[in-house]
């Protein structure tokens, strides 16, 4: 799919198609009230006989308008245009790319760049227009013997910016919006791949992928053998009842100073996740295979950093598992005793994701972080507090809870910040080790954070659980969403200093 800004008039555009935004009640934007005077109110006149009402989402294909000279244009419904917000502009935009897919117009200028969205500058809007668009592009159909496309695809789209002074702005909004689609398509195509193909050794491949294509990458694959030097037993426990050995994937981006401290994101990454023991009931288990979606949005929110090639030193852990029912599995009532020292009685096998991620927190002290932020899909009590909309954040620094949060208002990548009371640990008290990997149903989201909370005292810290936001489930859109991919590049972009324009 290319990409390209300009800035002119809508009766000077040869193409496939025009797009232009009608607001409700059958009113015209400023580049469609262009277009009619041009075509002697032929749009108008449309309109009044009610083919349109402008409601959010409408779309009318209008073919040889008058004096136009581009084959088709598009007029697409916006709603008020005082209530024009963030999520409808991405929904109108994704709603635009999927028909102009339909019509067969295989390029298009698209004036709805030009739209006023509250609070937002050109550079947002071209950018989030880039990433819906290469969202509704998306296809994961690898390993269908049938591939279904469209028979004229679209392949080019110009996004227009009112005056040439905003056209850098627009380029470096495409630069980086296409920077950011790299790394969540990414992130999709490894969660989406089925576990017979993505195990621990599948992500470990991806990670030496990344060090292959861009220089300022290398990686480190600790296996089993390592592991047990290093004393990670809880993290060993979890993958013991499976034929997959355990791998951790630990992907260094060098792009600034040598001495600058790193930021680092750590990925649950159970590429499988039965329950164990404590085994999960059948319905839906197919979608177990998403428990890897925190090494899979790590791993793409490194191959979005190294595409946009950022100044900051960052590294990637892929905390590769795989959770099996075996003889040699662990149990309930094992106690383990984590790299950190810390001693934890089991009570469900199925809370296996934190037990892999407290001995990842503990491995990346040696890295002497800016900050670290662990991302995994790990508590069904996310879903039910938060639902499918936001991710949970949770973070025992303020300032760096802050950071994410303003990140994923700019990129439209919701998170919400759940409280880190000590309270909450109380939950976790065990009366035969140090804790337990269990707090009961009660905030489940947060005792599982409480628990990881235990292995962070030497850094900052932050947790994202992203159970509720990582796929969709059932029926034909069934699939990983890519996110949080998006909110953290927005935070590397910020802590980078990247410029992103006015």
């Amino acid at each position: 799919m290319e990409f390209s800004v300009k800035s002119g008039s809508p009766e000077k555009q040869r193409s496939a198609c025009i797009v232009v935004g009608v607001f409700e009640p059958r009113r015209l934007s400023a580049i469609a009230e262009q277009l009619d005077e041009i075509s002697e109110g032929y749009i108008s006149n449309l309109l009044r006989r009610g083919d349109l009402e402008g409601k959010s989402g409408q779309m009318l294909l209008l073919h040889h308008v008058p004096n136009i000279l581009s084959e088709r244009v598009l007029l697409v419904g916006c709603g008020k245009e005082r209530e024009l917000d963030e999520r409808q502009y991405r929904q109108i935009i994704s709603k635009t790319i999927n028909t102009l897919n339909e019509t067969g117009s295989m390029e298009a200028v698209c004036f709805l760049s030009e739209l006023h969205v509250k609070g937002r500058d050109t550079y947002w809007k071209v950018r989030q227009a880039v990433e819906a668009t290469q969202d509704c592009l998306y296809s994961f159909n690898s390993l269908k013997t049938r591939k279904e496309e469209p028979r004229r695809p679209l392949r080019k789209i110009v996004f227009n910016v009112p005056t040439r002074r905003e056209l850098p702005i627009g380029e470096r909004a495409i630069a980086h919006g296409l920077g950011v689609s790299e790394g969540i398509s990414t992130c999709k195509n490894v969660a989406n791949m089925p576990p017979n193909i993505c195990n621990p050794a599948y992500l470990a491949e991806q990670a030496k992928i990344l060090e292959n294509e861009y220089e300022k990458v290398s990686t480190h694959i600790v296996d089993e053998k390592e592991m047990e030097e290093l004393g990670m037993s809880s993290y060993l426990a979890v993958g013991r009842g499976s034929v997959n050995e355990s791998m951790m994937s630990v992907i260094n981006y060098q792009g600034g100073e040598a001495d600058q401290a790193p930021i680092v994101l750590v990925g649950k990454g159970l590429t499988f996740d039965s329950g164990g023991i404590s085994i999960k009931p059948g319905e839906g288990m197919d979608e177990m295979k998403y428990d890897m979606g925190g090494a899979a949005a790590v791993l793409g929110a490194m191959h979005s950093l190294a595409e946009l090639d950022l100044p900051i030193n960052v590294i990637g852990v892929l905390a590769g598992c795989e959770n099996m029912p075996d003889a040699n599995a662990y149990r309930p009532g094992d106690i383990l005793t984590t790299m950190s020292g810390q001693t934890v009685e089991v009570l469900n096998t199925d809370a296996e994701g934190r037990l892999v991620l407290c001995d990842a927190l503990t491995y990346v002290e040696r890295f002497e972080p800016e900050a670290v932020i662990d991302v995994a899909t790990l508590t069904g009590a996310c879903i039910v507090a938060l639902g499918k909309h936001a991710t949970g954040l949770m973070s025992s620094h303020n300032p760096l809870a802050h950071e994410l949060l303003n990140a994923s208002e700019q990129s439209g990548d919701r998170a919400w910040r759940l409280p880190l009371w000590d309270d909450y640990h109380e939950q976790l008290e065990s009366p035969f080790a140090d804790f337990t990997n269990l707090g009961g149903r009660a905030a489940g989201t947060i005792t599982a954070a409480c628990f990881l909370s235990k292995f962070t005292k030497k850094y900052n810290w932050a947790h994202l659980d992203i159970a509720g936001t990582a796929w969709r489930s059932g029926g034909k859109d069934k699939g990983s969403t890519g996110r949080p991919v998006n909110m953290l590049t927005q935070f590397l972009l910020n802590r980078s200093g990247a410029e992103q324009g006015e």
